[in-house]
């Protein structure tokens, strides 16, 4: 039984003539990919949302409006098509409820440990949603077509095709996927975050957690010329959040006094400046500028950047923390998990 199902968007030329998922251009790349990865081919189910060739490759044509779309589907395409003179409609259309009805045989007929979702149409067909730049990488459980099995979205390789440069973006997601095919389970990591401490909280912290520390990351948030909050964590299951500012308070401090305030950013100033332990920032430049420049804090003991790390193994990559997450950990998408943003720090 294969624990990798891989699926794409519909067939092209190629396969439509041969009757069989990516044997084209984007087939032979898909093989290339998955190979680096570590992944065998012929180790994986392939198909398609769609064993069909739309003409053209235009996925319009499995489109109409919303009168003719299939009950209960979100939209695929989100406008991307008006004013072209082939528009149709932004809805699957339910006259290609077969098609996903027969998807979904497949995968319960396969019960794979995990499914790689390649591109926006294999990720509206399982999770009911599009944008696949914010939704790869991140383990997710399918939703819509053959609900509850592990789904990991990643481009398409005919978007590699287009566009080279997503291309080792792939290969890290297929190589994350191939270690979560062993189990068919979403694995979040544990974590203790402290947070909205007061004085003694912040005090407890440091005597139990950061005093016996081997290494400790430390991250600001910023806005405009002030630190928003930072965060300290000992260890990657435990990690303590100062906020300076609150919305909802008069003057927006989280701190009620001026003089709470200066006790909190001495505590701060101490941990910071004290080279034990030695400190883990992503692009630690940034913040130990941001804090001496600011706050007249000298950063001691700056060890470690996982930027820099990672740029080390994967130049040609992105940098920015959100992009580490989804490769090296199996968080959530944290950044969508916030009501606002009003930081403007960004870790690349």
């Amino acid at each position: 039984m294969a624990q990798i199902a891989i699926i794409g968007e519909a067939w092209g030329e190629a396969e439509a003539k041969a009757r069989s998922p990516f044997i084209g251009w984007s087939g032979q790349e898909l093989t290339r990919m998955l190979a680096e990865a570590g992944i065998h081919r012929t180790d994986c189910f392939l198909t398609n949302v769609f064993n069909l060739h739309p003409p053209g490759n235009d996925r319009s044509f499995f489109c109409g409006p919303k009168e003719e779309r299939l009950e209960g589907w979100p939209k695929l395409l989100h406008g991307l098509e008006k004013g072209m003179s082939n528009y149709r409609g932004d809805y699957v259309r339910k006259d290609f409820a077969p098609e996903l009805e027969r998807l979904s045989d497949e995968l319960v007929d396969l019960d794979p440990n995990i499914i790689i979702a390649l591109g926006n149409t294999a990720c509206w067909a399982l999770l009911g949603t599009t944008s696949i730049s914010r939704l790869r990488g991140t383990t997710q459980l399918s939703t819509h077509c053959a609900s509850g099995f592990k789904v990991l979205p990643t481009y398409h390789p005919a978007a590699v095709l287009r566009q080279w440069d997503l291309r080792p973006v792939t290969v890290v997601d297929l190589a994350k996927a191939h270690r979560e095919s062993a189990f068919p389970d979403i694995r979040r990591p544990f974590r203790e975050i402290w947070i909205e401490p007061d004085l003694k909280d912040i005090h407890d912290f440091l005597a139990q957690h950061v005093a016996p520390a081997s290494l400790l990351s430390v991250d600001i948030e910023t806005s405009g010329r002030r630190v928003t909050c930072i965060g300290f964590a000992p260890s990657p299951r435990t990690a303590l959040v100062i906020p300076f500012t609150h919305p909802g308070r008069l003057g927006g401090n989280y701190w009620p006094t001026e003089s709470l305030d200066r006790q909190v950013w001495g505590l701060v100033k101490g941990i910071l400046e004290n080279p034990h332990p030695p400190k883990l920032f992503q692009n630690g430049l940034y913040d130990s500028a941001f804090l001496y420049r600011g706050y007249g804090i000298r950063v001691a003991g700056a060890a470690e950047d996982t930027m820099l790390l990672h740029y080390s193994l994967q130049p040609e990559s992105p940098k920015a923390l959100a992009f580490l997450g989804s490769v090296y950990a199996n968080e959530v998408n944290w950044k969508d998990m916030r009501q606002k943003k009003t930081t403007i720090k960004k870790d690349d």
